[in-house]
């Protein structure tokens, strides 16, 4: 069986060991952490902040778990702080960055949002990403998949937080064209779909 694009990525990029499950996995699966000067256990999402990491998979079950067994402060072999509702920050700031990638795709002219753009833009063949959001209607959603085909869909976005991109109270619909923003956005995406309840397809 020929190996897929995605398989490739894995097995190229970077492995670390998630300190709770013990499973060697590529960096983009995981959340780096790092001990501030404070002692503060602080999530490196860019892992670019330095010190030592300290590596935990991209799910909110394992950051409460780790919590639970005061892990960072074996880790680390030395007293640390946790903020309460960890898995809630980290969840807030990869929303953050999920909506930056779709801002600068839109600011780019590389986004557009509402049914008939997202139909406009499938047709022309360049889209890279289709957006749905969580909260949409069953027949909608339903519709819209028909429409995307075999392009990535996501749906871990409210209606409220893609309309915050695009400048409306609400957005149920949006795609993003090929490229570097959209594949950086699936990346963060699947990292943000461990702490989301939503749909993520």
């Amino acid at each position: 069986m020929p190996t897929s694009a995605a398989t490739r990525q894995d097995k190229e990029a970077p492995r670390r060991r998630c300190l709770v499950s013990r499973d060697s996995l590529p960096t983009d699966q995981l959340i780096r952490f790092v001990i501030g000067p404070d002692n503060r256990v602080v999530p490196d999402l860019e892992g670019r902040l330095p010190g030592r990491g300290l590596w935990l998979r991209a799910t909110r079950d394992i950051i409460d778990d780790a919590c639970r067994q005061r892990v960072f402060p074996k880790a680390a072999r030395a007293p640390v702080e946790v903020a309460d509702g960890l898995a809630d920050r980290i969840e807030a700031l990869l929303l953050r960055r999920c909506l930056s990638f779709i801002g600068l795709a839109r600011r780019a002219g590389h986004a557009v949002g509402g049914l008939e753009k997202v139909r406009s833009a499938l047709a022309g063949r360049g889209t890279g990403i289709v957006l749905v959001a969580s909260d949409a209607g069953e027949d909608g959603r339903r519709k819209m998949l028909s429409i995307a085909g075999g392009v990535p869909v996501i749906e871990l976005f409210s209606g409220a937080e893609l309309g915050s991109v695009f400048g409306r109270e609400r957005t149920v619909f949006a795609a993003i064209g090929c490229g570097g923003l959209s594949t950086r956005l699936v990346g963060e995406a699947c990292r943000l779909a461990g702490f989301r309840r939503a749909r993520a397809a």
